[in-house]
C-alpha cells in the first residue's frame, strides 16, 4: 500500500512539473507603489523606421488613482502616451496631453489599436527577440524602468502569452509619418 501511495505521488509530481514546463512564460512584473506593470512588449520595426509602439498592462492595487504621463528610453528621442480612436469611420491617433489615468482597483492594458506608448525619433531598429529598457513616468509612482520584449512586426500581443490583443487590421492604418502601425 505504501508503494502505491509513493507511486501516485511520483506520478502527480511529474504531471505538475510537466504542466508548469508547458505554461507560457510570464512577462516580468514590476511593482511601483500601488501599481503592478506586466506584459511589457513592443513590435519590431523595419530598418530606418523613426517610430515604434510599446505596450504594457498596468494594474492599480491602491485606493487612489495614478496617471501614466510619459516615458523615456535610450532607443527613442521621445516617448508619449497615445490613444487611437474612430472618428467618422476614420482611425485617429493623438497624444494624451494629460496622460492616462489608472483608477484604483482597475487594470489598464495598452495594446495595438488602442492606447499605447509612441516611441518617436528611434535611434535604432527594434529587433524581434531584443529587450528594450524603457522608463515610464507616473504622476504618483514616479519613474519606473521596465523592459519591453520585442515581438514580431505584426504581433498582436507579447510573445509566448497567447494574447490576441486588438484584432484590428493594423496594417491598413497609418499615422502621419507614413509608418504602418
Amino acid at each position: 500500500m505504501t508503494i502505491g501511495k509513493l507511486t501516485w505521488l511520483s506520478i502527480a509530481s511529474a504531471a505538475l512539473a510537466a504542466l508548469l514546463a508547458l505554461a507560457p512564460a510570464r512577462a516580468d512584473e514590476v511593482k511601483a507603489g500601488d501599481l503592478v506593470i506586466s506584459q511589457a512588449w513592443a513590435r519590431a520595426t523595419p530598418n530606418g523606421a523613426k517610430i515604434g509602439g510599446g505596450y504594457v498592462t498596468i494594474e492599480n492595487k491602491g485606493s487612489a488613482p495614478d496617471r501614466l504621463i510619459g516615458g523615456s528610453a535610450d532607443v527613442a528621442g521621445k516617448i508619449e502616451v497615445h490613444e487611437m480612436s474612430m472618428d467618422g469611420g476614420v482611425m485617429k491617433m493623438r497624444p494624451l496631453e494629460k496622460g492616462l489615468t489608472i483608477d484604483p482597483g482597475k487594470t489598464v492594458k495598452l495594446a495595438p489599436g488602442g492606447n499605447h506608448l509612441m516611441m518617436m525619433d528611434l535611434k535604432s531598429q527594434l529587433k524581434q527577440g531584443d529587450k528594450v529598457p524603457v522608463t515610464l513616468e507616473f504622476e504618483k509612482a514616479g519613474k519606473v524602468t521596465v523592459s519591453l520584449d520585442v515581438a514580431g512586426v505584426g504581433a498582436q500581443g507579447p510573445a509566448g502569452a497567447g494574447a490576441s490583443g486588438g484584432k484590428m487590421e493594423m496594417n491598413k492604418m497609418q499615422d502621419r509619418s507614413g509608418m504602418k502601425m
